[in-house]
């Protein structure tokens, strides 16, 4: 069976080469049908990011601005400023310019206030009149004290002081308890004086001092 020649035939050395450089060619087709493919179904060469996944992709967050006072702000606006220069003045030339600067100013604000004037009159003018309010209380006088005394003196003018004395009876004990006290009281003509007596009445307010007024003398003084 060793001796006997094998049925195929065996290739020789010398063919050996021939069969290696047919080999690549025999494989380099099926190589690049992948590559064909990709191209075919992206529509675009292969490792390159289509347009509208691109678009797509969500943007990176961009970095918040920091806020600057506003300080900062005219201090770098006046850095970047690349205007002409002014003409170099003297002192008095500025203080001019500031009081002509102002009365500008001046001029336009006067103007301003007196068209908002003129517009805050129309209104008040177009707007219906407001209705009346209610009385909160009712427009009755109250009663006003009485007192009768004696004239201490009539030294002010226009002004006396009366003595007010009062006697009554201990709530406890019953015991009459007296007491006096003293006012001032506005006596117009001077009709009272000291020794007198007198009745007065509450009224407003007519001095720091004076809450009452005088009514009439009831007896003079001998």
């Amino acid at each position: 069976m060793a001796d006997q020649p094998d049925d195929e035939t065996q290739q020789t050395p010398a063919d050996a080469p021939e069969a290696e450089a047919q080999a690549p060619e025999a494989e380099a087709p099926q190589a690049d049908a992948p590559e064909e493919q990709a191209v075919d179904a992206a529509g675009q060469p292969e490792g390159e990011t289509p347009v509208a996944e691109a678009a797509e992709a969500p943007a990176e967050p961009s970095e918040p601005e920091v806020q600057l006072p506003p300080k900062e702000r005219r201090r770098q606006a006046r850095s970047k400023h690349a205007g002409e220069a002014k003409p170099v003045r003297s002192p008095e030339e500025r203080h001019a310019e500031r009081v002509a600067e102002r009365r500008s100013k001046a001029v336009r604000r006067r103007a301003r206030r007196l068209q908002e004037r003129a517009k805050a009159a129309e209104r008040r003018a177009s707007a219906p009149a407001p209705e009346p309010l209610a009385p909160v209380h009712a427009p009755v006088e109250g009663t006003r004290r009485v007192r009768q005394g004696i004239v201490v003196s009539d030294k002010a003018a226009k002004t006396i002081t009366v003595r007010i004395d009062v006697a009554r009876r201990h709530r406890r004990y019953e015991k009459i308890v007296r007491s006096s006290s003293t006012l001032h009281a506005h006596d117009e003509n001077n009709d009272a004086h000291e020794g007198d007596v007198v009745r007065v009445i509450e009224s407003r307010p007519l001095s720091r001092t004076k809450r009452w007024a005088l009514v009439d003398v009831l007896e003079r003084a001998r």
